[in-house]
């Protein structure tokens, strides 16, 4: 017969239930609505405490009774028998249960999966009243089975404070419910372990820091935090290079599969087939992230042949050993956690396989750079949609494109990593994509290999002379670009050439260099390299206010790149023709063409011409004295320009929120954020700068303005950020400084030439228009400059149409 002693057999909880408000309050809904629940996860993911707590909540609608049955050690054939004993049954299970609502816990199905499908089919077919709740590596594949994947615990800290406490009671009195989950446990865990122990704001980051690093596993999180009684929270993060010895202190009294993190993560790999134990091991070859097409073609080979790696990779998956990561470019992504990558990493270092496998992986990458070299190559017309997916697709592999560039530096090897990042030319140096390849790239030059073919080393190095030019180091641009083009001639690579005159114009962008580049673009029949070199003479000639030249260079441009159907390319010239606009007073025509760039860029990461055309459609908007609207492109173009780490552009943002601000009547703001902006960019403050602070000290004060400008430049980029978008102004008080006054009283005549710079117009020009001689006209723009403390033409013609 059924028992019926107390209708629970649920064990009590032996500390505080913490985090998963939301997680339990989804669960009580599934388990209301399907008879079979299957909670999923890696081990130590929280499967067992989850699934308690889970039916603690639902056991009052289950008046037939609630059952613990605990799975892990049997052995295959003892399922029912021994189900059958754990609830007190002396016949056929069916017929007991019969209609009786009732709750069944099977807890770690792993070992005897397939007997538990068949059980619970069995038992939920006959039995109308009886739900399923499982724990368990892999869904059970039973009809009616809702599965549901048990997530980390959170470790970022929620937005806008508090997610509510924890579920089973307080964690400590060092931490509230703003903490992360993650956090919550560890502190919960660590205070039991030491009662004196306390989250600080100097540990705080610390204990972030080592729950990312233990993937917000509760397992790893608590065994963690046990090992405060004799290490502190700095000495844990330091140690988990070494994660398996040093989380080994777990309670006695715990199952043997979780006294260790090696102990979990060793029962799970034990469970494994010997093709998943195969996959699993190879996949360590991965730092980061794979798709499918990589692992087939890194991780097939004896023993896994390469039309298996998608049937074991599934299984894996269903086995909560690999993650599916979201999508990139259209195709799945998988990754390890951190701790099951660092048990595949040894096991792989001790199948012989390791050295195989990292050249697979290197030989993979290389030849998806490869196809997409092929893709942009004379002649292709590939189509955008193609182009996008190669783009966002090394978005994505960028840590994986340099642990394969790591493994060839570590061997000795470079060229096939030479080729790869080769091939990714123009995805490393364009449209502010931060794939951080220069120091590598130093590294493999430095390997002096003779295997390497000149003209791929001159290429290469003329690639580094096109990051340092990124980066804003014109020395060893110019030195790196010198001595590849010099590699390229001897080896007779007419595209080397070409590549290294283009970067050379961009560098001198003297007349003469300028004509060469073109020339060697339009002989090499590569509309790229022609779209680039007319770019670069279209660029200089805004530069230097020639704003006709300037736009046939851009037009030009956004033909070819219409042609192509190249969207980055596309979007380059569009703002460049609204910059023409702009300062030619069309602030209708700068606008379109902004909007123009900004659509076609939405789906790549191209963030600086992104944040270009934002910050462009919100000066158009400030000239028309649209507030509004200009404070909600330059949100957007700040927020994008932190977010991707660009100090430069947020520091040219600051200064455009200066004079929002400054228009919006908020002069404290303005003064801030413009002696911020001058302070990040570690220069004086120019006639620009005088504009916002002119307004500031008439309605201020010479003394206010002078603190309030010691308190802007002392502020860290992070704190001007959010003195401009939250209003959050310095709590500390400053010595003022005064900052250098610019005198931008120009004379009439000096204004009329200023206007006259502002229309594009040359030295010559000017001269021939107030009939005076090109040496005076030359010499009225020095005094300009001087006076406006600018250093070219450009920032004259912008400071005019923004006076008018």
């Amino acid at each position: 017969m059924l028992r019926f002693a107390d209708f629970s057999d649920l064990p009590a909880e032996p500390n505080a239930f913490v985090g998963r408000e939301s997680d339990l309050d989804e669960l009580v809904h599934l388990m209301r609505v399907s008879r079979a629940v299957t909670l999923c996860g890696a081990g130590g993911i929280g499967k067992t405490r989850l699934a308690l707590r889970l039916a603690a909540r639902v056991g009052p609608d289950h008046p037939g009774g609630v059952w613990l049955i605990e799975l892990a050690d049997l052995e295959k054939g003892e399922l029912r028998g021994y189900v059958a004993a754990a609830l007190g049954i002396v016949g056929d299970l069916a017929e007991s249960i019969a209609g009786r609502r009732a709750l069944l816990v099977l807890d770690n199905c792993e070992p005897v999966i397939g007997e538990c499908a068949e059980l619970c089919r069995d038992l939920l077919c006959a039995c109308p009243g009886l739900t399923v709740l499982a724990t368990s590596r892999e869904p059970l594949r039973v009809p009616g089975e809702t599965v549901w994947r048990v997530p980390p615990l959170s470790v970022d800290r929620p937005v806008g404070g508090s997610m509510g406490g924890s579920a089973g009671g307080s964690v400590g009195g060092s931490v509230g419910g703003e903490e992360s989950e993650a956090v919550r446990l560890f502190v919960a865990r660590a205070t039991a372990a030491r009662p004196d122990f306390e989250l600080t704001d100097e540990s705080r980051p610390l204990v972030t820091e080592l729950c990312q690093a233990l993937d917000g596993l509760p397992l790893a999180i608590e065994l963690a935090a046990a090992m405060v009684r004799v290490l502190s929270v700095r000495q844990l993060v330091e140690r988990l290079d070494d994660r398996f010895r040093l989380l080994a202190g777990g309670a006695r009294t715990a199952p043997a599969r979780h006294r260790t993190l090696r102990a979990a993560v060793d029962w799970s790999y034990r469970l494994l087939s010997p093709q998943e134990r195969l996959l699993l091991r190879r996949t360590a070859a991965f730092r980061s992230s794979w798709t499918l097409d990589l692992a087939e073609a890194v991780c097939s080979g004896p023993g896994l042949p390469e039309e298996d790696v998608l049937l074991r990779l599934c299984d894996l998956v269903d086995k909560s050993l690999v993650a599916l990561d979201g999508e990139i470019a259209g195709q799945a992504r998988y990754r390890l956690l951190e701790t099951v990558r660092d048990y595949a990493l040894e096991q792989l270092a001790e199948s012989g396989e390791e050295t195989e496998l990292r050249r697979r992986h290197l030989t993979a990458l290389a030849a998806m750079a490869s196809g997409f070299k092929e893709a942009i190559a004379p002649g292709a017309r590939t189509s955008w949609p193609v182009i996008e997916r190669y783009v966002n697709l090394f978005d994505a592999l960028k840590v994986e494109v340099g642990s394969a560039c790591d493994w060839s530096i570590a061997i000795g090897l470079p060229e096939t990593a030479l080729s790869l990042l080769n091939d990714l030319r123009y995805l490393l140096v364009g449209s502010g994509r931060k794939l951080d390849m220069a120091e590598r790239l130093d590294r493999l030059l430095a390997l002096d290999v003779p295997q390497v073919r000149p003209a791929l080393r001159g290429q290469a190095t003329i690639l580094r002379g096109e990051l340092a030019l990124a980066a804003g180091d014109l020395e060893l641009a110019t030195w790196c670009t010198r001595a590849g083009l010099d590699v390229c001639r001897s080896a007779d690579d007419a595209y080397g050439e070409a590549v290294g005159t283009i970067v050379l114009a961009q560098l001198t962008g003297k007349s003469d260099t300028l004509a060469r580049a073109l020339e060697l673009a339009r002989r090499s029949g590569d509309l790229i390299l022609e779209s680039l070199a007319q770019g670069t003479r279209a660029q200089f000639g805004l530069h230097d206010g020639r704003l006709r030249e300037a736009q046939r260079g851009f037009e030009e441009v956004l033909a070819i790149s219409e042609g192509l159907d190249n969207h980055v390319g596309q979007s380059f010239a569009h703002i460049g023709l609204a910059q023409v606009a702009r300062r030619s007073g069309d602030l209708g025509t700068a606008k379109r063409h902004y909007e123009s760039g900004l659509s076609l860029l939405r789906h790549v990461d191209a963030r600086q011409q992104i944040v270009s055309c934002l910050a462009g459609l919100g000066k158009v908007a400030l000239d028309q004295g649209d507030l509004v609207e200009a404070r909600a492109r330059f949100t957007e173009a700040l927020v994008l320009s932190r977010d991707a780490g660009l100090r430069a552009g947020i520091a040219r943002r600051l200064e455009e929120w200066a004079v929002l601000v400054s228009a919006e009547g908020d002069h404290r703001r303005a003064v801030l954020l413009a002696a911020a902006s001058v302070a990040l960019r570690s220069r004086q403050p120019d006639a620009r700068t005088e504009d916002v602070l002119r307004p500031a000290r008439a309605g201020l004060g010479e003394a206010v303005v002078g603190m309030l400008w010691s308190e802007g430049a002392g502020m860290t980029a992070e704190q001007a950020v959010a003195c401009a978008l939250d209003g959050a102004l310095p709590d500390r008080p400053m010595e003022p400084v005064v900052p250098v006054n610019q005198d931008s009283r120009l004379t009439a005549r000096e204004r009329e030439i200023a206007e006259l710079i502002a229309r594009g117009l040359s030295n010559r020009a000017i001269a021939d228009e107030l009939v005076i001689s090109p040496a005076t006209a030359a010499r009225h723009v020095a005094n300009i400059l001087s006076k406006l403390g600018f250093s070219t033409r450009t920032q004259i013609a912008a400071w005019v149409i923004e006076s008018r």
